[in-house]
């Protein structure tokens, strides 16, 4: 099974990679199709039909998996390629086509009526000449597409005035042989009607356009051209986007706001250019005066009017799926289609579709389309932080941010946490910055001042940036009086010392005691910023009062360990990087592994049941074990360190001999004889204390190191 799965990859990829040199877009998609229905014999081509309608692709790997085309399923068929044909009795298409003069293969790529109007308007004797002609066929159902104004050609044609119907199939005409593989993205050529060109996309879906219309059945090779079957009339280009937009009274609005820009005179100018263009009825549905104050504004007028234009041809019948592109103004839409609609970051507001000039395409819409820097800060939260916006909305919040200053929103996700009620108004303002800061400006030891008047300090990780204990998310945006930025917690800030926080809490009076001795209280009480994994009560519940006391008669080495709890620096849970283990150096000198495990902290391989208990002068985190340093498990280390803190002074190490062993805090003289007496006394006096149990391993280990030396003098 997993050969098979193996192969099937493999093929895929060869599927979608084939034809890479020497071929275009639009061939490789061809070469594609002939692949797909090899088991239908030679020179197949397996296409997709939308269902329900009469268009057909040769599509691309994405839409060929999905099974689909603008949103609608499309079937599979299978045709001859290209330049071959059925004979009956044969498998596929085994038969090239004949080669015939580019009038008579109107005949055999079946566009009859095109055929027929170059006859009836003595468009033939034209290109059935000495010469060398492309010919971009409309299909039979293109003709039947044209409106009922464009209609006025058949009735010409019979009242045989076939002057306009000869200039129109001219327009489609190019007095050279053209092939998809010489049709470049953005390539213009003259066409046989004087004074206009022909102007042609080639999208890297494989699809090729002319004018906006697709090619549907390309590369036709006659003996003096070629032919293209294209999907609609196509009509002569006059005038750049500029001289549209003023032209139509109805697209004034859009007009006014493009001068008010400074960006008409640029639509004016040569280039590739797709704008969607909102009509004076998209702009009546906005509210009253919307358009005359923002034009005030040259900042969000010009980022409006730069959100509705690409800097690229991108025409309706080249989408096939959905896909981002990015605008003038910085940011990014969604341009896609549901079945013959163009759509715009997934809403249908496309009215009329392709409107095309000598710069690019015009797009009319219903709607106007607003970037983020254009919209008020209030209007940039969405639907993945509505309980914060409902909190933000009841409290009226909104009428006391002043119009002419700037803030920053640090939105919750929704569910982070529950808010009660007294506590809403203060924390709210907490999430409220003074100013408009982006990610880009913050940096580690920045304080922002809150609504509230309290301070947030920045912390900045390899991968997170963080105000506090909350860390931001992705969806950060800056409208045009403010930025919002996602945050993943409830921003907890705090006016209590290290010291403070570890007393309230009750659980680290052992810890505390500790730190204490250890000459290390004024570091929890002074300025600073620290990171500290303190255990709690908890964690030294195996030691006996005797044995805090034996580990505090040492200074130096209870420093040592403590130390090992405590990083310089403040280190927030959601700061750290996940997948890998983040090494933090403690005031000890070496490094504590920290890295998440199901979602949760570990420490030293221990949970993490608490994190991020903020102070003003670090943050605390929740251990219920003791840290020690690497190093301090190792056996020799350990001994040689708990004999020098035990103080055990043997003052006979023959076996078995005569003992004397001195505490420091009990003096004993016991007769030992075996290793069985020593240990007998030992759990009668010790009582399972941990530190006492090693004793008994100190014994044996005396022993052994007496052989070696290792211990001499002790």
């Amino acid at each position: 099974r997993m050969d098979k799965l193996l192969v099937v990859n493999l093929f895929v990829l060869v599927l979608c990679s084939v034809g890479r040199v020497n071929s275009s877009a639009y061939d490789k998609i061809v070469t594609h199709s002939r692949i797909r229905a090899r088991k239908e014999g030679p020179n197949v081509c397996a296409l997709q039909q939308v269902m329900g309608s009469s268009k057909k692709y040769f599509s691309t790997c994405r839409n060929w998996h999905k099974g689909s085309i603008c949103g609608k399923k499309a079937v599979v068929l299978y045709e001859c390629c290209p330049g071959y044909m059925k004979i009956e009795g044969m498998k596929g298409c085994p038969a090239a086509a004949p080669i015939d003069d580019v009038y008579g293969t109107l005949g055999l790529v079946k566009a009859t009526v095109t055929q027929q109007y170059i006859n009836e308007s003595q468009l033939r004797g034209d290109i059935e000449g000495p010469t060398s002609v492309t010919l971009f066929a409309p299909s039979n159902d293109a003709w039947d597409l044209l409106d009922p104004v464009s209609k006025h050609i058949d009735l010409k044609l019979a009242e045989n005035e076939n002057q306009e119907l000869y200039n129109t199939l001219l327009f489609h005409t190019v007095n050279q042989r053209l092939v998809t593989k010489d049709m470049k993205n953005g390539l213009v050529v003259p066409t046989m009607s004087e004074d206009h060109n022909l102007y042609i996309n080639h999208y890297g879906n494989g699809v090729v356009t002319v004018n906006c219309a697709r090619i549907i059945y390309g590369n036709q090779v006659a003996t003096n051209g070629a032919v293209h079957v294209i999907d609609r009339v196509i009509r002569p280009v006059s005038g750049k986007i500029k001289d549209i937009l003023e032209e139509n009274e109805n697209l004034s609005s859009f007009t006014t706001a493009a001068s008010a820009a400074d960006l008409l005179d640029k639509l004016g100018e040569a280039g590739h250019y797709t704008l969607f263009v909102p009509t004076d009825e998209a702009f009546d549905k906005l509210p009253s005066g919307y358009l005359e104050r923002i034009i005030e504004n040259n900042a969000v007028i010009t980022a409006l009017v730069k959100y509705h234009l690409l800097n690229s041809v991108q025409c309706a019948e080249a989408i096939m799926a959905g896909s981002v592109y990015e605008t003038e103004e910085g940011s990014s839409i969604e341009i896609g289609c549901d079945g013959d609609f163009l759509t715009v970051n997934g809403i249908k507001m496309v009215l009329k579709k392709d409107i095309v000039t000598s710069n690019g395409v015009i797009h009319l819409i219903d709607q106007v389309l607003f970037p983020d820097s254009a919209k008020e800060i209030t209007e940039l939260m969405g639907e993945s932080q509505s309980y914060f916006r409902d909190y933000f909305s009841e409290m009226d919040f909104a009428s006391a941010m002043r119009p002419n200053l700037e803030y920053t929103l640090l939105a919750p996700l929704n569910g982070v946490s529950s808010i009660a009620k007294s506590e809403l108004k203060l924390l709210l303002e907490n999430h409220i910055l003074k100013v408009k800061v982006s990610l880009s400006e913050l940096y580690t030891g920045q304080q922002l001042e809150t609504l509230s008047g309290k301070f947030l300090r920045a912390f900045i990780y390899r991968t997170a940036v963080c105000l506090e204990n909350a860390c931001m998310v992705r969806g950060s945006k800056e409208g045009k009086n403010g930025a919002l930025h996602l945050v993943g917690s409830l921003v907890k800030t705090s006016d209590k010392t290290l010291y403070k926080v570890l007393k309230d809490e009750g659980q680290f009076k052992i810890f505390l005691s500790l730190m204490e001795t250890a000459g290390l209280y004024d570091m929890l009480k002074e300025e600073g910023a620290y990171t500290i994994f303190a255990p709690t009560d908890d964690a030294f519940k195996e030691l006996t009062s005797e044995d805090l006391t034996l580990l505090k008669s040492d200074v130096t080495a209870l420093k040592n360990i403590l130390l090992y709890h405590i990083s310089n620096g403040i280190f927030i849970s959601g700061g750290l990087e996940r997948g890998v283990t983040n090494m933090l150096k403690t005031m000890q000198g070496l490094n504590l592994p920290v890295k998440f495990v199901n979602n949760s902290v570990n420490v030293n391989s221990v949970d993490v049941p608490d994190t991020d208990l903020m102070a003003t002068n670090g943050v605390v985190h929740v251990v219920k074990n003791v840290l020690y340093p690497p190093g301090e498990n190792d056996l020799w280390v350990l001994l040689q360190k708990l004999i020098k803190y035990i103080k055990i002074k043997v003052e006979k190490i023959k076996f078995p001999s005569v003992r004397y062993c001195s505490f420091m805090w009990e003096r004993c003289v016991v007769k030992v004889t075996s290793a069985n007496s020593f240990n007998s006394f030992i759990s009668s006096q010790v009582k399972k204390s941990k530190l006492f149990m090693t004793v008994r391993i100190i014994y044996f280990v005396i022993k052994l190191s007496e052989m070696f030396n290792i211990l001499a003098g002790h």
